[in-house]
């Protein structure tokens, strides 16, 4: 578990206000007992728009399940985005690193989901932040990929603003469907901003 906050600059009384306490987020790997947080991030339609529509809910439980053993053995980072650490049932969304083939070579890849009522504070972005921080710090995954897809202005600029670099748009086969993306790497070793 990592706990991540912390005081940041301007907030709504703008940058001469001074800086404001940030609450302190958790992350924390995926439980086995974050079946209903993967419901409702996998299989519901608005979650899943920018991913070609919401998985069955059937085989949720064994992918929770999956999930939760391929963390625990180091072979992915599933982490997931506790808005309070006081709360840490409270689930907002989560980050995951994992590396897999791609057309041949084996890549790192990250992605990130937050949930609709989560949205907007910076969640995300600081989340991942913090994943590309312990992947730099661990030296374990080399240069990371991510695939947004094009329409998803959110996940393009969390890419941008924390030093990815724009390869293309390609389309990616993913879940039996084809999607349009953005493709961003980063080695955080070098790039993070």
């Amino acid at each position: 578990m990592s706990v991540v906050g912390g005081r940041i600059g301007g907030g709504a009384s703008g940058p001469a206000a001074g800086p404001k306490e940030e609450p302190p987020m958790l992350l924390r790997d995926v439980e086995p007992g974050d079946v209903d947080a993967y419901v409702r991030m996998r299989c519901d339609p608005v979650m899943m728009a920018e991913l070609g529509g919401p998985a069955p809910r059937e085989g949720i439980e064994a992918k929770v399940e999956k999930d939760a053993a391929t963390t625990a053995s180091g072979e992915t980072w599933i982490k997931m985005i506790v808005p309070d650490a006081g709360r840490p049932a409270a689930v907002a969304g989560s980050v995951s690193l994992w590396s897999h083939d791609l057309d041949g070579p084996t890549i790192s890849e990250i992605g990130w989901m937050v949930l609709p009522e989560y949205q907007g504070r910076g969640l995300g972005k600081r989340a991942v932040r913090a994943v590309l921080e312990s992947a730099r710090d661990t030296d374990q995954w080399g240069l990371i990929h991510a695939y947004p897809a094009t329409t998803n202005a959110p996940s393009n600029g969390i890419c941008r603003s924390l030093g990815f670099h724009f390869a293309g748009e390609q389309d990616l086969p993913f879940a039996d469907r084809v999607l349009r993306v953005n493709h961003w790497t980063i080695d955080p070793r070098t790039d993070l901003a």
